[in-house]
């Protein structure tokens, strides 16, 4: 008697046969161990080439995980390729080398300037639907990177060139998300960057979440943000608990006149329910404002000493850009220093580029930095902007806002805040202003006084 023949047909007509699976499914659930390829996580090798090519191996095959399992790996710049994700399991850590040849020059922007820049220690750049995910941690081991800053601000700033030392002193981010699409950094523990930690420039439906950033081990290093969102849309940032030494969480959009020639607006973000524990700010608009900014939406936020600032506006006079449509709501501050602050004529050494006479060579970035501005292009506008439901206690000022008499902070609304602070502060060039139900507690009573401002309501 002839042998049946069980083809798919014949399982699928006996309710046996198991679905097939996408092959995008089929290329997710295809694990590759850098062991295979050399990797030996003993923290004394460096592992570049070995975690590339488990990389390189996953993208040749369609898609995969790339795991490290438990170990110390010492990397240079890794890129991460369309389809794949490096997981960095749970009792693995990746750390980057001290060695800036490790990370080579590549095209990108870098505070608001477009210029070649090291590569980050893990880089998705111009990839689709790539994953840097894991219980592990990334350690940029960034020391060596900001003593590097310390010694050329003390070379730069007797010369009148402050401005030029972060653009100079060239220093790795940790994770650079760069012209991308659908991609997701998350669950991992960020440490120690040489630079900005989580940059998603240029870049399309974006989630950042459940990381937690520790910066202040060993030092607080120079420009440390946490996370940076630039000229990018659809951006999606939750459950982050961040202590860094400079902006914990920002929104950026080009600078002066590179900024305005690019002119890409940073828009449709929401940030959820994150946690500020240390920074220079707890969430921060600027001040690369160039492209502008819309439809940002931000709850839940905890931010607590010794942040000095809680939500900070800042731009110059040659930055520009039009910043309309941002709901901040569910905040709570503790002794934080001044609770909300605009300061349109920010740190003016750092944000107004001057070349100084006779010097011998001239890079391009110093003429993007110090190319004029006109004034009706150069004043930032900012407009449509509602603050709901603010805790605060143990703050010094409620309010430290200016702008410019002829670009005044329009459209402000302000509702439920509760807030215990020492004085009111000053509210300055301000237009349509209005408070509801809202308590202002400072020591002698007096509310924010008003400078240049008209239609300020409800205070």
């Amino acid at each position: 008697m002839p042998r049946p023949e069980f083809t798919r047909r014949t399982l699928v007509a006996a309710g046996l046969a198991l679905p097939l699976l996408p092959a995008r499914l089929l290329a997710a659930a295809r694990v590759i161990d850098p062991a295979d390829h050399g990797a030996v996580g003993d923290g004394d090798a460096i592992e570049t080439r070995a975690i590339q090519a488990a990389i390189d191996a996953a993208a040749r095959a369609g898609g995969g995980t790339v795991r490290l399992r438990p170990g110390v790996y010492r990397s240079g710049a890794l890129f991460v390729a369309s389809g794949v994700t490096l997981d960095v399991a749970r009792g693995a850590t990746l750390r980057g080398v001290g060695d800036i040849a490790a990370y080579p020059m590549m095209p990108t922007r870098v505070a608001g300037i477009e210029m070649p820049w090291p590569a980050a220690l893990v880089n998705l750049y111009r990839v689709r639907d790539a994953r840097v995910t894991g219980e592990g941690i990334i350690d940029g081991d960034g020391k060596v990177f900001w003593d590097s800053y310390w010694r050329m601000r003390r070379a730069y700033d007797p010369r009148g060139l402050r401005w030029a030392a972060d653009y100079d002193c060239r220093r790795p981010r940790l994770i650079q998300v760069f012209d991308c699409d659908r991609v997701r950094v998350d669950g991992l523990m960020l440490t120690r960057s040489g630079f900005w930690t989580v940059h998603v420039c240029y870049s399309r439906d974006v989630t950042v979440a459940d990381l937690t950033i520790r910066n202040n081990i060993g030092g607080r290093g120079p420009s440390t943000d946490g996370v940076d969102i630039d000229s990018s849309e659809r951006v999606r940032v939750e459950r982050c608990d961040i202590s860094v030494n400079d902006d914990a969480l920002c929104i950026k959009a080009g600078r002066d006149w590179d900024g305005l020639r690019v002119a890409r607006p940073c828009r449709d973000v929401t940030i959820r329910d994150c946690v500020v524990r240390d920074a220079l700010a707890g969430m921060t608009f600027g001040s690369e404002t160039s492209g502008g900014f819309r439809n940002i939406d931000i709850a839940g936020l905890t931010i607590m000493h010794p942040v000095p600032i809680g939500i900070f506006f800042k731009s110059g006079s040659t930055r520009g850009g039009t910043i309309r449509d941002i709901r901040i709501a569910d905040v709570v501050m503790q002794d934080v220093a001044t609770l909300f602050q605009v300061n349109l004529n920010w740190y003016p050494n750092y944000s107004y580029a001057k070349i100084p006479a006779g010097l011998a060579t001239v890079p391009p970035h110093y003429r993007a930095l110090a190319t004029p501005v006109p004034r009706d292009k150069g004043l930032p506008h900012i407009s449509g902007v509602s603050i709901d439901n603010v805790r605060a206690v143990g703050g010094k000022i409620a309010f430290q806002a200016a702008a410019y008499p002829d670009a005044p902070l329009d459209s402000f609304t302000f509702r439920k805040l509760r807030l215990d602070v020492r004085e009111g502060g000053e509210i300055a060039d301000a237009r349509n202003w209005r408070f509801e139900d809202c308590t202002i507690d400072t020591l002698d009573g007096t509310p924010p006084a008003l400078l240049r401002s008209t239609g300020v309501t409800g205070l």
